[in-house]
């Protein structure tokens, strides 16, 4: 059984250009839940891995060098760092990078903590996007934090990062592989993306796909 399609239409394309074409900017860094600002507009987040590569992205997206600061030390970032775009049109969230393998204890029961409170609590969430590896694949901190945000029920959905990173039949087994895991996942969006912020592919249809939240 093959994976469901991304449809696309010339008119979504074009929605999700000038979406991301409108200013973005940083609005403020949350470390605790009472710092959490009001809904202003559709929300969206963005999870991954530490070095899933969120912050290229999120720069790659929006056209903004340097928006979210992407770091040579990963796992950095430790909030949950909201944009605002388009004027209070929508919230793009940068979610703290997950698989704190040096990080403290304490510390990343305290993040997981945050985050679980975020996912559950914040009705104007309209979907969470989670950045996967090409190279990697699903890995054990991934499916953890699948299984977080089934338990929320917040909507979410697979993008694969650097693609431009693996040969084309490589990347066609991963994302494959990926949309077979998530087929039967309750949360789960069954389309996966395919992206390189480097190579600006896949942004467009991503793009679309987020400009879609907006009228859904």
């Amino acid at each position: 059984m093959s994976a469901p399609a991304l449809s696309l239409s010339a008119d979504d394309l074009a929605a999700g250009r000038r979406l991301f074409s409108a200013p973005a900017r940083f609005r403020l860094g949350v470390a605790r839940l009472e710092q959490l600002p009001p809904l202003a507009g559709v929300e969206i987040a963005f999870a991954g891995r530490s070095n899933a590569g969120k912050s290229s992205l999120i720069n790659a997206l929006t056209g903004v060098r340097d928006l979210a600061r992407a770091s040579n030390t990963p796992g950095r970032t430790r909030e949950l760092n909201f944009f605002d775009l388009g004027e209070g049109r929508m919230t793009l969230v940068d979610m703290p990078g997950y698989g704190f393998a040096k990080a403290p204890k304490a510390d990343v029961k305290k993040w997981q903590a945050l985050l679980r409170a975020y996912l559950r609590g914040r009705p104007g969430l309209a979907r969470v996007f989670v950045l996967v590896d090409s190279r990697h694949g699903l890995m054990t901190a991934d499916l953890e934090m699948l299984a977080m945000l089934d338990e929320a029920a917040v909507t979410y959905q697979i993008a694969l990062t650097k693609a431009d990173k693996v040969k084309p039949a490589e990347l066609v087994e991963v994302h494959a592989r990926v949309s077979a895991a998530i087929a039967r996942r309750p949360a789960a969006y069954p389309v996966v993306l395919a992206t390189s912020a480097e190579k600006q592919q896949g942004l467009d249809e991503m793009r679309a796909v987020i400009a879609g939240l907006l009228a859904a």
